[in-house]
């Protein structure tokens, strides 16, 4: 199983990447109500921003070292290492975008980070 976690992890960097370049490209587009005379316009708007297009492509990549993962790991192995995304995710809103890390956040990483250590022991 070893042999696995180095798509895991890309799978999982790929992932915050395009998590991370949603919100650039949403921040960009602002806050907004969804009604019906806005609903295309938005469409526009979202299907048109650069990041936003680089996040789903960033997506679509990350589905597909998903796939290699599932193809040579058991998926009960696989699957909880995923929630190395809320780490790396936050610590990247934290150092790049400036969000906060609240002792509630990081006792939450360091929470899923013992998690993560014993399944890839198992």
């Amino acid at each position: 199983m070893m042999s696995t976690l180095p798509f895991i992890l890309l799978s999982v960097l790929i992932n915050t990447i395009a998590q991370v370049l949603l919100k650039l490209g949403m921040d960009r587009i602002g806050t907004f109500q969804l009604h019906w005379e806005t609903f295309w316009p938005l469409v526009l708007k979202v299907s048109l921003n650069p990041f936003i297009l680089l996040g789903m492509f960033c997506y679509v990549a990350s589905v597909g070292s998903w796939l290699i993962v599932l193809s040579r790991a058991d998926v009960s192995y696989a699957y909880p290492l995923v929630s190395l995304g809320y780490i790396f995710t936050a610590l990247v809103g934290y150092f790049w975008l400036g969000e906060i890390l609240s002792l509630t956040r990081v006792t939450g990483i360091f929470v899923i980070l013992i998690g993560v250590f014993l399944i890839t022991r198992s």
